[in-house]
């Protein structure tokens, strides 16, 4: 036992070449955003870039942007946590199906949704109407984690409150939410970080923030300074909310009074509240799902647009296919060394590797796009308006993903496996082959489905970036619907919420769906 221990404390020390070449790649890919905008900053000058900073309309985005992803961020996790703690601390009728029904928005694209309010009346298209759709899209983030820590956390502790004489409420914000908050602080933190890199939703809804100011600035001036300038903004708001999300990540632990208990709190009767808690669940979803879904049935069988641009909608499934399949091959082979360096490895190179990704991952498409823009056409003109710079964004915006998916499967792998197969003459890359890579397979599974649901519906970094002659599915609804187009944008919508739902449900149902 003591030698076996002294080989993989050896084992940790040591660090294969191929390893620290192979992690190198994408940490340099994830690095360009941010070589970008200081590159940029530095050309604009001091006092260009302060009388930019501190314009007028620097600081009006600048309220919007907080003001916009505070709303959802709080909204949203008021709707996950209330959902959550009604699915599984109490007898509601139905809690079963409820659990994997309020997790299902999901399978609406943020702006898939903002499309269906916007074509119901323009009301909807303002800051207030914005925060309103968006938290009835983003609260699932909080709802599964909060719905997993209440199903796993111990009820001792409430127990003991209510043995003190603390009643329902006291034992709930003094025993049960301490334990909530890692996932409810995780949820909200990345909430927080997809609304600051909303882009669709946002131009849809006529709701002007750092996102679509940016997007603006770049087709009005090509790779204009003022972009570049707010991109800056945008990264000091994005960086301190990722890194703690990543922080938050790696706190979460579930505690029980006992070794081994496996006890179930008993439900809380809902009673009298019954009824108003089954209608306040109806009225959610109707609003987060329903509204969306009726909406894109009344457009496919209305309106003076319905069955325009029909002959691009093959077109859009293939190229949305085809660029959703090679940018998850992509994106999984670049985390796999990555998580591989920071699980089994210490220093600075392995917490340089898993941090770098978590800090960028805030920042918008659209940054990002306009990054690998101005870098490709000086420093690689024959890469531009290429697939490969279009792959490389998909990589730089979903690395993060990629990684927590992997990494449950790598720390699953003994760790004495691998001197054993170096012990046996195999070579460190040999053992990777041969050893880890198929003890991970589930793992790369995990993380090519969840790759290819997002780059499906992902917009902003697809609109600046694809070839020209490529449309994809997001792309097209875009196209129809900043026309007002919504009967033709109807079918494209639909095509993405069919292939978004299916793997959403089997996320939600795997995660949640265990009967007590």
């Amino acid at each position: 036992m003591t030698s076996l221990s002294l080989s993989q404390r050896r084992f940790r020390r040591i660090r294969p070449n191929w390893l620290a070449v192979a992690a190198l790649l994408p940490m340099g890919l994830v690095a360009l955003p941010l070589i970008y905008v200081t590159v940029r900053t530095l050309q604009t000058g001091l006092a260009g870039s302060v009388a930019e900073l501190f314009r007028g309309r620097t600081a009006e985005l600048l309220v919007n942007t907080i003001t916009l992803a505070t709303g959802v961020m709080v909204l949203s996790a008021l709707i996950g946590l209330s959902v959550a703690w009604c699915v599984e601390r109490t007898d509601l009728p139905g809690r079963r199906a409820w659990r994997v029904l309020a997790g299902l928005p999901l399978a609406v694209p943020a702006f898939v949704s903002s499309y269906a309010w916007a074509s119901i009346d323009v009301a909807f298209q303002n800051l207030a109407g914005a925060i309103f759709i968006l938290a009835l899209s983003s609260y699932p983030l909080v709802y599964l984690p909060v719905a997993a820590a209440l199903r796993s956390t111990d009820p001792g502790c409430e127990d003991v409150a209510r043995s003190l004489g603390h009643g329902p409420w006291r034992s709930f914000t003094h025993a049960l939410l301490p334990q909530l908050l890692p996932a409810l602080g995780g949820g909200a933190l990345l909430v927080l970080t997809h609304m600051f890199a909303e882009f669709g939703a946002l131009a849809l809804l006529r709701v002007q923030t750092f996102t679509t100011a940016i997007f603006e600035s770049y087709e009005l001036q090509f790779d204009s300074a003022s972009a570049a300038l707010q991109s800056v903004v945008l990264m000091l708001l994005c960086i301190p909310a990722a890194w703690a999300e990543m922080r938050l990540r790696g706190r979460r632990r579930v505690s029980r009074s006992g070794r081994g208990s496996a006890r179930i709190a008993q439900p809380l009767r809902l009673r009298r509240a019954t009824w108003p808690v089954l209608g306040a669940f109806g009225a959610l979803g109707f609003l987060s799902l329903g509204v969306p879904l009726i909406t894109l049935a009344w457009w496919l069988a209305h309106g003076s647009s319905a069955g325009t641009g029909m002959a691009q909608l093959w077109p859009a499934v293939r190229g949305t296919l085809s660029l959703a399949t090679s940018g998850a091959l992509l994106t999984s082979a670049l985390a796999i060394p990555l998580v591989l360096l920071s699980v089994r490895h210490r220093g600075p190179l392995a917490q340089f590797a898993e941090r770098l990704p978590y800090i960028v991952h805030g920042l918008p498409g659209v940054v990002v796009a306009l990054a690998l823009v101005y870098l490709s056409i000086r420093l690689a003109p024959a890469l531009y308006q290429g697939v490969a710079v279009l792959l490389a964004a998909y990589a730089i915006l979903y690395l993060p993903l990629a990684q927590s998916s992997l990494r449950a499967s790598v720390e699953l792998v003994p760790p004495q496996l691998e001197p054993v197969a170096r012990s046996l003459g195999r070579r460190p890359f040999m053992v990777f082959l041969t050893v880890i890579l198929p003890n991970i397979a589930p793992g790369i599974g995990a993380a090519l489905a969840l790759m290819m649901l997002e780059i499906v519906r992902e917009l902003t970094a697809t609109l600046m970036l694809a070839p020209t002659g490529t449309v994809t599915l997001a792309t097209e609804v875009w196209m129809y619907t900043v026309d007002a187009e919504y009967a033709a944008a109807a079918p494209f919508a639909a095509l993405l919420v069919l292939v978004s739902i299916v793997p959403v449900w089997i996320f939600t149902r795997r995660m949640l769906y265990q009967a007590p």
